[in-house]
């Protein structure tokens, strides 16, 4: 390449890696993305900083943990002046566009929740941000309702962004508009009340009205593919990100791909029946209350049934974002760039989809919710495989690197670009996972806080919200069925993985801001 290269950057939401054919799934159908995968650098060792949307979408594209970023839980938007590897590139001179779901901000109207599951805590926040009076409301799916929102020019680092707020067919944004446009009416087709007859086993499932053509992924892989086409000759090169909002719940593919998939051909994991006998009281009162649900957001314990349910049509779903892909793809090659751009696909975060018997994310660190797929494509090299570990954290320095941008001070991610070079190298002996409940969503009596380390041969997962904790020797138990925490005979690994942990603690504590003086 003689310039910097173009950068596609492919998106999913709440996306395990085995469900997809590149990641071993031998029922659902990915051919767009298996291609991919086979001229791609495959990392199948690849995790998570965060297990929850907004924290780890901000740390993918600001390399650093939501402990340092500030995005800590759903709700908290990225602070307006953060650095981002899309400021970065636009510093370099780089094009830079946004389609379909962001969440750096959240999709409700701003309203004070804290102050209402913390009643009694101070008005007054820690410090002043000083940013402009509604800088942090720029995704409300409300705002986007009432009116077509015309995007600030430097949105985290994007010149042109194109939303599409929440998930499945109740999606808004700049699509809510553009239905409109189509002479829809969004309210006569959204959400199960005006779902096509079916009896669902799961809240989670409906036959959505909302035809192929108008569904959210459709309307993605439009507005990327026509951006893609309309490059031509342009001497600046490109950073396009291409985020679907699905397979994200509730589960909810348009037209033939609502059938597209038999309950009966699904199997069931095989960790399904995991008894939970040392896992933590939230875990273990979901698996008592098998087939009863929470709530939208929460996690539980689906009956066979309706895991089976649930799984047939979230393929359906990742199925429409493969024939996306293969749109967008193909704009990538009309348009004569291919040869000249990196594409990149990877999900915010896993779905525990049945493993030991439990359905979505939150509150747990078992592999199926801190592992996403991760593919790195440069052109002309072949397909190689990488069980290297990587974290979310590491994408924004990689791709820095990689269009011979300068870094920021202050990322905590290590680049991969050493991995790319040889599938062999590795560039991190460990990954750090966070999280931060607000609240008591999981009945623990305080906020929930976890962190995880994850290395080559063990996971430790430490609770703030109760005194137990989970250690799995992952060379003897690679499905994490033996918890070893209180184990006696596993004491000295507990201390020695506790000291690790605190070590790895103290090195990730924020370097930002720079010191200006001495003293």
């Amino acid at each position: 390449m003689t310039r910097p290269p173009n950068i596609l950057f492919l998106l999913t939401d709440q996306h395990r890696p085995d469900h997809l054919g590149f990641g071993g799934n031998p029922v659902i159908r990915t051919p767009n993305l298996d291609a991919l995968a086979r001229r791609s650098l495959q990392f199948t060792r690849a995790y998570v900083a965060n297990p929850i949307c907004m924290p780890n979408r901000a740390s993918i594209f600001t390399g650093r943990l939501p402990s340092a970023h500030g995005t800590r839980l759903n709700g908290i938007a990225l602070d307006w002046g953060a650095q981002t590897f899309a400021r970065g590139l636009r510093r370099q001179g780089y094009d830079t566009a946004y389609f379909g779901k962001c969440h750096l901000q959240s999709g409700n109207p701003r309203n004070d929740v804290q102050a209402l599951l913390q009643p009694g805590r101070p008005a007054v926040d820690a410090f002043e941000r000083g940013h402009p009076e509604g800088w942090d409301c720029w995704e409300d799916a409300e705002r986007h309702a009432g009116e077509r929102v015309e995007m600030p020019t430097d949105f985290y680092g994007f010149d042109h962004v194109d939303l599409v707020v929440g998930h499945s067919d109740q999606a808004g944004g700049h699509y809510f508009q553009w239905l409109k446009d189509q002479g829809v009416d969004p309210a006569s087709l959204q959400g199960p009340d005006k779902a096509r007859p079916y009896a669902p086993l799961s809240q989670q499932v409906w036959r959505t009205a909302m035809p192929e053509e108008l569904y959210p992924t459709r309307y993605i892989a439009n507005r990327t593919a026509d951006f893609l086409r309309g490059r031509g000759e342009r001497e600046a090169p490109f950073l396009a990100v291409c985020s679907f909002p699905d397979p994200h719940h509730p589960f909810t593919p348009p037209g033939r791909y609502f059938d597209m998939y038999d309950p009966a051909d699904i199997p069931l994991p095989k960790t399904f029946d995991d008894p939970h006998e040392r896992s933590a009281p939230h875990i273990r009162r979901m698996i008592a209350n098998r087939g009863v649900e929470a709530g939208w957001v929460q996690p539980f314990a689906p009956s066979e049934a309706q895991y089976r349910e649930m799984a047939a049509k979230e393929y359906g779903m990742v199925t429409m974002i493969d024939d996306a892909v293969g749109e967008v793809l193909a704009s990538l090659e009309a348009s004569g760039l291919a040869g000249d751009t990196i594409v990149i696909f990877t999900s915010d975060h896993g779905e525990m989809f049945g493993d030991h018997g439990l359905i979505m994310k939150g509150a747990m660190h078992y592999d199926g919710c801190i592992r996403v797929p991760l593919l790195i494509a440069r052109p002309g090299e072949p397909g190689r495989v990488s069980r290297a570990l990587a974290s979310s954290l590491d994408i924004a320095p990689t791709l820095l690197q990689l269009a011979g941008a300068p870094a920021y001070y202050g990322i905590q991610g290590a680049s991969l670009v050493p991995v790319l070079d040889d599938a062999n190298a590795v560039v991190r002996d460990h990954v750090l996972v966070e999280e931060d409940q607000f609240g008591d969503p999981y009945r623990t009596g305080r906020g929930l806080r976890m962190r995880t380390l994850r290395t080559e041969s063990l996971r430790l997962t430490l609770y703030e919200g109760f005194d137990g904790g989970e250690l799995f020797d992952l060379r003897d138990d690679p499905d994490e069925l033996h918890n070893l925490f209180d184990e006696p005979s596993a004491q000295p690994l507990k201390a020695e993985a506790m000291e690790r942990l605190a070590r790895t603690l103290m090195g990730a504590c924020d370097l930002a801001p720079i010191a200006r003086a001495a003293a």
